[in-house]
């Protein structure tokens, strides 16, 4: 692990939850590849400092900063449209989950509820988890929309917490991106950070670094949490919401298996 942890190794998170894009699916490499298809279509060639700056976030700001780029503030919405078309069409020709995900998900469901929090749209986050085979393993999915605002806001983990019926400092988030990182921690979660080549701000937000979620450390970490007692509720395993926890409006998706 990059850095140390900050939490007991004995510490056992009542909820997790993951984000979805770079961190349980390896689609961070569509979403720029998605970008780029749609830039130079409008006569433009991606540079790193976009791919930055594109980074973490919600597909209509990237949407908006890509016409921006190209000058043509006015095509917002049709380039985002091609953004998702396009992004689509490349996962599901090459869906892979990134490294470790797989096993670090079914270990940590053992031991607390999970949900995801992503900037994405529901039904993208939904397909992109359907096209590895992991939304089965989650409770919950909460993405931006009506009262719920987006990363680096903390609203989408917040409202995970929530749904899971857990509280910030019990709830672990695993994360790859500064703006989620933030929201995160501005949730009061206790926090993973996963990539290759974290810079300062994103190692001074997280509670640990590891570049893979196949890290030693935390698998070992992991797979060593007792697990979970299992209430007698109408669903096998279901976590009742806080009801002291006000719930803001958004568009969230509960697990198949129980949705009527």
């Amino acid at each position: 692990m990059t850095k140390p942890p900050m939490f007991a190794p004995d510490w056992t998170p009542t909820a997790v939850v993951f984000d979805c894009d770079g961190t349980l699916v390896d689609s961070e490499q569509h979403w720029q590849r998605a970008r780029a298809v749609v830039l130079r279509a409008f006569g433009h060639a991606p540079d790193p400092e976009f791919a930055e700056r594109a980074r973490g976030l919600h597909y209509k700001d990237c949407g908006a900063l890509m016409a921006d780029l190209v000058g043509h503030p006015d095509q917002a919405e049709e380039m985002t449209s091609q953004l998702l078309s396009t992004f689509r069409a490349l996962v599901a020709r090459d869906p892979v989950t990134t490294r470790g995900a797989r096993d670090l998900v079914r270990a940590l469901g053992r031991a607390a509820p999970l949900a995801v929090a992503s900037n994405c749209p529901a039904d993208v986050v939904e397909f992109c988890l359907e096209s590895v085979d992991l939304r089965r393993h989650f409770r919950h999915i909460v993405v931006p929309g009506g009262d719920i605002r987006p990363k680096p806001h903390p609203d989408t983990y917040a409202e995970a917490a929530r749904l899971l019926g857990a509280s910030g400092g019990d709830v672990l988030a695993v994360e790859d991106s500064v703006n989620g990182l933030k929201a995160a921690v501005a949730a009061g979660l206790r926090v993973v950070g996963v990539g290759p080549r974290p810079g300062p701000e994103a190692l001074a937000l997280a509670d640990l670094w590891v570049s893979a979620l196949d890290d030693p450390e935390l698998t070992a970490w992991a797979d060593s949490r007792p697990a979970a007692r299992r209430p007698t509720a109408d669903r096998p395993g279901a976590a009742p919401a806080d009801p002291k926890v006000p719930r803001p409006g958004g568009p969230t998706s509960t697990d198949p298996a129980s949705a009527s």
